[in-house]
């Protein structure tokens, strides 16, 4: 990753000073008025980003890399990560954590061959590959690509309200990263799951966003925890959990792995902010426990399975309505 030396700098820094391990909440893919349909500067959405509680955003412009020097004078406190959404004939992707206007190219479609090689240039310099958007219901994003070639998938792509045709796609994006876990973990690399806004207007940033466990507030530190699958996706910042599974002495969080030895596992979900909200627990076999929070939005939720019956397990939790309002990556369990 490019260093530098702080928000005075050409660039964004790397890194914000003093901040160590601990849950930072982000928005990986932000569009200015650099992309088609961005209405807001870079400025306006320094500002929104502080507003909503966020540590970090990714800018992403379509195509191209004006925003990489942009952002440099509204880095501060906020971690800024270089970054490029691109559009290609056959799907659109995001390369996140960029150098200094590296462009990633972008002409081709899926039958044409190249994608690999733009894959192997943002890996090459510690980025990551996401597959964004992957049933948007618009000419080229559709996404084509096979998810073995990327790193991580968005399944939450903007504001998941019950009045909006989006939500089929999102829905259907969920779904299809759900029905692949399983065997992605038995053959020993999953995809872990992101949410972003896709901002393009005021009002958008943040919704959905990422809360990434990182060992500090850093473009290396937090696209590992995304690597990692050390993550979960809040429709806001009023919206916290906190998952851990038990057996025996031992505990594991979110992305990671816990060793049962046979022993039962007890899963652990606390929740605040989804008001009279359901909470459900997923495996390998679909839904396997559903349980209502109360009205205030704050409450703890307990299952219990067993290596043997669940290959992992993750959250949703959602608005009696049935919109989203958070969801997680999987415990794995051995």
């Amino acid at each position: 990753m490019a260093v530098t030396d702080g928000p005075t700098s050409e660039f964004p820094p790397d890194q914000v000073p003093g901040r160590g391990r601990d849950w930072y909440r982000g928005d990986c893919h932000v569009h200015s008025t650099h992309s088609n349909g961005g209405e807001l500067t870079p400025d306006q959405l320094a500002a929104d980003a502080r507003a909503v509680g966020l540590d970090f955003v990714a800018t992403t412009e379509h195509n191209n890399c004006a925003g990489h020097r942009d952002w440099a004078p509204y880095a501060d406190d906020l971690l800024v990560i270089l970054g490029q959404e691109v559009v290609t004939r056959t799907g659109h992707w995001l390369a996140l954590g960029l150098e200094p206007e590296q462009v990633v190219d972008w002409r081709y479609g899926v039958r044409d061959g190249l994608v690999d090689g733009q894959l192997r240039e943002v890996s090459r310099v510690g980025g990551l590959c996401v597959a964004a958007h992957p049933h948007a219901p618009y000419p080229c994003g559709v996404f084509m690509y096979p998810y073995g070639k990327f790193d991580v998938v968005e399944v939450w792509n903007g504001r998941w309200t019950s009045d909006l045709p989006w939500n089929a796609d999102n829905e259907a994006a969920l779904a299809e990263w759900g029905r692949g876990l399983a065997a992605d973990i038995h053959g020993g690399r999953w995809r872990p799951a992101l949410g972003n806004s896709d901002v393009h207007v005021a009002g958008q940033l943040g919704t959905p966003h990422t809360v990434v466990l990182a060992e500090e507030l850093s473009t290396e530190a937090v696209l590992a925890g995304i690597r990692a699958g050390r993550s979960w996706i809040a429709e806001s910042a009023a919206v916290e959990l906190e998952l851990t599974v038990s057996a025996g002495d031992r505990s594991a969080g979110i992305g990671d792995r816990l060793e049962t030895a046979g022993d039962p596992a007890e899963v652990r979900v606390s929740v605040r902010g989804v008001p009279s909200g359901l909470v459900s627990f997923h495996t390998e076999r679909g839904t396997a426990h559903r349980e209502s929070l109360p009205e205030d939005g704050t409450g703890t939720v307990r299952w219990h399975t067993a290596a043997d019956a669940s290959a992992f397990v993750r959250v949703e939790v959602r608005h009696p309505d049935r919109t989203m309002a958070a969801l997680t990556n999987p415990v794995v369990l051995n």
